[in-house]
């Protein structure tokens, strides 16, 4: 009944409006739909626009137009257990809002792990921003979940010359720390010279937090629900392998197990699947 009265008051008005202004109506209410999408998007107070997200609308496999894979079994030169797998539901799927990546005990090409790592590479890429996702994250001795980024030319420029950024890092033997790091040729773990830094997040495991770094010409700032805990500070005088931050880096989120250390206090066989959530991911520039 609501439906049929609505249609019949617009009808109403046309008649009484007249061809001209009955147009001018429909364009009046074309604008005002438009508004009303555009501020239903989430606005950023320092100006800064959305130039890419996923909300993990729908059902199934993650979006192919926003997400590829990294797929393999070889450790991923941290000696890790799992197998990342392709476009298998039960290691990345989107459910209920969420983009869930579980990894899971089972053999597998050699492996006794399961997981997936999802990647943006070849389908977007930034050169700064303040790039952020909202997540819960898994827990248990073992599980290390990840949301960072790695320079695009680690083809022809091997890793770390490349750069990379973590924005989260987590390990399940720390259960109420999150770690934000930034690696180069100059800085990384390889030789102990990596720039991080840590915050206590005492409910990772079990509430959604945002996690997000600033990237700016000067600065790469970390954050955990919008308030910064660590940063760190390009040298005036920075060479290319201390600060190789200039040039594009993609997204990447997954969750590997064991590994040198997300392994380093072994790896409790008992508590899997284990799984992150991911409700959200925003790249603001």
């Amino acid at each position: 009944m609501a439906d049929h009265n609505e249609g019949s008051t617009a009808v109403r008005t046309s008649n009484l409006l007249g061809p001209l202004s009955f147009a001018v109506l429909a364009v009046l209410t074309i604008i005002s739909c438009t508004e009303q999408s555009s501020t239903s998007l989430p606005q950023r107070a320092d100006g800064r626009q959305l130039v890419w997200h996923d909300e993990f609308d729908g059902e199934g496999l993650p979006d192919a137009t926003k997400w590829g894979y990294d797929v393999g079994s070889w450790g991923w030169g941290n000696n890790e257990l799992q197998h990342y797998t392709e476009r298998r539901a039960a290691n990345a799927r989107v459910t209920d809002g969420h983009l869930i990546i579980e990894a899971h005990r089972e053999p597998f090409d050699s492996m006794d792990y399961t997981s997936a790592r999802l990647v943006t590479r070849d389908l977007a890429t930034w050169s700064g921003g303040y790039i952020e996702a909202r997540a819960k994250l898994p827990t248990g001795r073992g599980t290390w979940p990840a949301i960072w980024m790695l320079g695009s030319s680690i083809g022809e420029t091997p890793w770390p010359r490349c750069g990379e950024i973590d924005i989260m890092e987590h390990v399940g033997y720390a259960p109420d720390t999150i770690y934000g790091t930034i690696h180069s040729e100059a800085y990384n773990h390889m030789i102990g010279t990596q720039k991080s830094g840590e915050v206590y997040v005492p409910d990772a495991e079990t509430a959604f937090h945002t996690y997000a770094v600033d990237w700016r010409d000067t600065v790469i700032r970390f954050l955990v629900d919008d308030i910064a805990y660590h940063e760190v500070v390009r040298d005036s005088a920075a060479t290319i392998a201390q600060w190789p931050f200039d040039d594009p880096h993609y997204l990447l989120i997954n969750l590997a197990v064991g590994g040198n250390w997300g392994g380093k206090h072994g790896v409790d066989t008992t508590v899997w699947p284990q799984r992150m959530e991911v409700d959200w991911v925003r790249v603001w520039q």
